[in-house]
């Protein structure tokens, strides 16, 4: 029996300051919402630029504390009125000098369902992130809403199986990825890793990218956002890889039951041997 939700993802340039850029993804919202979606997910830092690029206190700034600063608060209330459940990808302060790369959940209702905050923090040319992110220690959790059952895994963490494992053991769904990631360095990977997580752990994923280049480095973000479903399927098209644009796609999640009585993957794990693969 098909079971669709209509789900969508965003990815826009950096406009110059937070305010419109909150703007921007305010109106994406309401755009998703006419369209009949029920769930959205923001691209990550989704209110700033990628100040990765560079390593300057100053960005500190962008920070708030989740879930009770004004970007979550407001974005309740926008969840609320639009009926859409929302994941919002943004800078966390728990305490002064303890910050995370974290996604808020926010369900349909407006009530906040808890947060996912970025596992593994890269710290390379143009992506400079232990300068300003903590290792995550929410693990991975999978929201209950009214879209269904939902993860996040963002960015870099994409890298790296076990997380995307322990989330499908979770029940996850669909899983979102929210990125920013450049041309020159992970192109290739982009519509290789993540439907092959799709495939391994059965599946959608929702992979998000920005793009453009900003003023604060030489990072070309090739957005090319898409769907993909566990048959390693993109779900219509793949984004632009230059535009702004708002993607909206019906997933069946009954075919995760259909692909999981073909693939028992997880029914054929060997979790008693996987031991040295915890070790340091």
């Amino acid at each position: 029996m098909s079971r669709v939700i209509r789900a969508a993802l965003f990815q826009t340039a950096w406009t110059g300051d937070k305010e419109s850029m909150i703007q921007v993804h305010e109106q994406a919202a309401r755009d998703a919402a006419a369209q009949g979606a029920r769930v959205l997910c923001f691209q990550e830092l989704f209110y700033g630029p990628y100040f990765c690029q560079v390593q300057d206190k100053a960005f500190y700034e962008y920070a708030e504390r989740i879930p009770e600063g004004p970007t979550v608060r407001r974005f309740q209330a926008l969840a609320r009125e639009l009926g859409i459940v929302l994941v919002l990808p943004m800078y966390e302060e728990e305490q002064p000098g303890v910050l995370y790369n974290t996604a808020a959940v926010i369900d349909a209702d407006g009530s906040y369902l808890g947060k996912y905050r970025k596992t593994h923090i890269p710290q390379v040319q143009g992506f400079w992130e232990k300068f300003y992110f903590r290792p995550g220690n929410s693990g991975w959790p999978v929201f209950d809403t009214a879209a269904g059952r939902i993860g996040v895994y963002i960015c870099y963490d994409r890298h790296f199986p076990e997380g995307w494992r322990a989330l499908g053991l979770a029940g996850a769904e669909i899983v979102f990825n929210p990125s920013a990631t450049s041309r020159g360095l992970s192109r290739y990977l982009w519509q290789l890793e993540q439907p092959a997580a799709a495939v391994a752990n059965e599946y959608f994923v929702g992979a998000i990218n920005r793009v453009g280049v900003e003023d604060l480095g030489d990072n070309d973000f090739y957005g090319t956002t898409y769907f993909v479903d566990p048959e390693a399927q993109f779900v219509g098209e793949v984004a632009s890889d230059k535009e702004t644009e708002l993607v909206v796609r019906d997933l069946d999640l009954a075919k995760l039951r259909e692909v999981r009585d073909r693939w028992q993957f997880y029914r054929d794990r060997a979790p008693g041997a996987y031991g040295p693969l915890t070790a340091p």
